[in-house]
């Protein structure tokens, strides 16, 4: 089969078999045309012919042209993605992709505010009553306090909230549901910013609404960010991710068990949440004191002489 046939008809796969979403289809087809355009040049066209040492070629070159980690990764998941539809489809006798690596990622430390920082959202003296301001300083401190992603941040709904029992629905990634606890100082503010919402848009189903009572945009939620963390913060980068950091660095530093922040953030399992370890070396030497049985003898020890 053609080459450029076989990445049609694995594109259409990934958008009504895969459910891919769109922008992942794009970068799909974005870089398998790359590679086909480079296998082409070496006079390969069909997919009878390609081996594995062409790819891993490919990958080299990609890797020599100074695209990023990041990037390598994730047109290498593209390539692996066809490979193993032209598996099942007895395309090509192999997964031609099985020997290929993926470039490591340079460990990087989560980008945070500090508490003092955060500590800024809740100086009234700061904040103007209008509803704009409000809304602002309550989409910052949802942020704050239950670590939540900007997406999942503009989904909620009125519903989704329950004051009296104190806590938030969350509908996060693969449409799974997590309920995430909140203070009663945030609890009373947002039912303080509901009495204004709902006069100015008593009909909208959404928690956080634009001035012309329409739900917001995720992209409206780092205008946000944005627009109110710059002056308050001398972190290198400002966005609602980075509220996210901070919500499981300062848990983490005061505390809070593990794998209650990889719940409270809808991790699936604990790998993601382990960078917020190294933020805190602290921590894991309290937690190693509190539970091995050795730390704990030694200590009682210490305290005895």
């Amino acid at each position: 089969m053609n080459i450029e046939e076989s990445i049609a008809q694995f594109e259409l796969y990934a958008a009504t078999e895969l459910r891919r979403a769109p922008g992942t289809v794009e970068q799909y087809s974005r870089t398998l045309h790359e590679l086909c355009r480079h296998l082409q040049e070496a006079g390969i066209h069909t997919v009878e012919v390609l081996s594995s040492q062409q790819l891993r070629q490919w990958l080299m070159a990609q890797s020599e042209s100074g695209k990023a980690a990041t990037t390598l990764r994730r047109e290498l998941s593209a390539v692996r993605h066809w490979c193993h539809w032209m598996r099942q489809n007895s395309l090509v006798e192999a997964d031609l992709t099985a020997k290929l690596s993926a470039p490591k990622l340079p460990k990087r430390l989560p980008v945070t505010y500090k508490e003092g920082e955060a500590a800024h959202l809740y100086d009234d003296e700061l904040w103007a009553a209008d509803f704009a301001t409000t809304r602002d300083r309550l989409v910052l401190m949802l942020l704050y306090e239950t670590g939540m992603r900007r997406a999942e941040l503009a989904a909620l709904t009125e519903a989704d909230v329950d004051l009296a029992a104190l806590y938030i629905k969350v509908l996060g990634k693969r449409n799974k549901h997590r309920l995430v606890p909140i203070e009663p100082e945030l609890a009373h503010r947002i039912a303080a910013y509901l009495d204004q919402k709902h006069r100015l848009a008593p009909n909208c189903p959404a928690l956080i609404v634009s001035p012309k009572g329409q739900p917001l945009a995720p992209s409206a939620v780092n205008y946000i960010v944005t627009k109110r963390m710059t002056a308050l913060t001398t972190a290198n980068r400002v966005s609602p991710h980075v509220f996210r950091h901070s919500f499981a660095s300062h848990l983490l530093a005061n505390g809070g068990d593990l794998m209650a922040i990889s719940h409270l953030l809808g991790h699936s399992n604990l790998n993601a949440t382990q960078v917020y370890t190294h933020l805190d070396p602290a921590h894991i030497g309290e937690a190693y004191r509190h539970a091995h049985p050795r730390a704990k003898s030694l200590t009682q020890n210490n305290k005895e002489e």
